[in-house]
């Protein structure tokens, strides 16, 4: 359809579409201003009106939860862990896997810590209909965690096939539903909350617990994946070591020195003492 100056008029957005649209103007500016940013800054920054926000959001705390559980989607994280190139010796696998997980946990601290330090999240009756929501959330969660499973040994075992076909229609149909499972629960986010209490504030607690657990046990499987081609060669099973891993990971990245990834990858594979060492 061409309008009267001849320029063809861009397709309509979903719903779903211009919400994500606004989400990702709003993230850049919540890691800067936290909960002090206000609508028309994100309206500008996405160029759209004000109002636009309101009607696909509800409020400001709607859109503020929305990115924090953007934030916390490990989706992206969990397709590009389990396109890693099997091909590759043990040690460069899990270095690229520690950037991996490291650059998402980067990316969430930044955005929760910047709503923790402003005040935190404020529950509306938006983000609490979110909440009571989740439980339905976590009662089909499974299969879409088996989904996200699926998707990982699929990844480990085909190399640049798997990756390819979770790239795919189906494999982001996948990965929503490890999305859906792991992060949306973050609606109410694992920041401070004011205004928190009651049945919605429990059904939020728990639905929470519920999708983090699901979140982290998609993500042992996807690094259990990449430790199966040696397991021959391994002390323990790939899925009690993907574990051991990723808690390392997680807690390795603080304090004022941080391992490397290198330093971190060397140090769980080979032990603290050099081998020309007596203990």
């Amino acid at each position: 359809m061409m309008n009267s100056t001849g320029r063809r008029r861009a397709p309509a957005m979903s719903p779903e579409q211009r919400r994500e649209m606004i989400v990702r103007a709003a993230l850049p500016l919540v890691v800067e201003y936290g909960t002090s940013v206000t609508t028309a800054q994100v309206a500008r920054a996405a160029g759209i009106g004000e109002g636009t926000i309101f009607r696909a959001f509800g409020d400001k705390d709607a859109l503020l939860a929305a990115c924090m559980a953007e934030a916390q989607r490990p989706d992206d994280t969990l397709a590009h862990v389990a396109g890693i190139s099997l091909d590759l010796p043990l040690a460069e696998r899990l270095i690229e896997a520690t950037e991996t997980l490291r650059g998402y946990l980067s990316r969430m601290g930044a955005v929760a810590g910047a709503l923790a330090a402003s005040g935190g999240l404020r529950r509306s009756e938006a983000t609490l209909r979110s909440a009571a929501a989740l439980r339905d959330e976590a009662a089909s969660g499974e299969a879409a965690l088996r989904d996200a499973r699926a998707l990982g040994s699929e990844a480990a075992s085909g190399g640049e096939a798997a990756l390819r076909d979770a790239r795919a229609p189906g494999g982001e149909a996948a990965l929503r539903g490890a999305r859906a499972l792991g992060s949306e629960a973050a609606s109410v986010g694992e920041v401070p909350q004011a205004g928190a209490g009651g049945a919605g504030a429990e059904a939020g607690g728990a639905g929470m617990r519920s999708a983090r657990d699901a979140s982290m046990a998609a993500t042992r499987d996807v690094l259990a994946g990449l430790f199966e081609p040696d397991q021959d060669a391994l002390r323990l099973a790939p899925e009690r070591l993907a574990e051991a891993f990723q808690f390392l990971v997680m807690a390795a990245g603080r304090g004022p020195s941080p391992l490397t990834s290198a330093e971190l990858v060397d140090l769980f594979l080979h032990g603290a003492i050099k081998d020309d060492e007596t203990r």
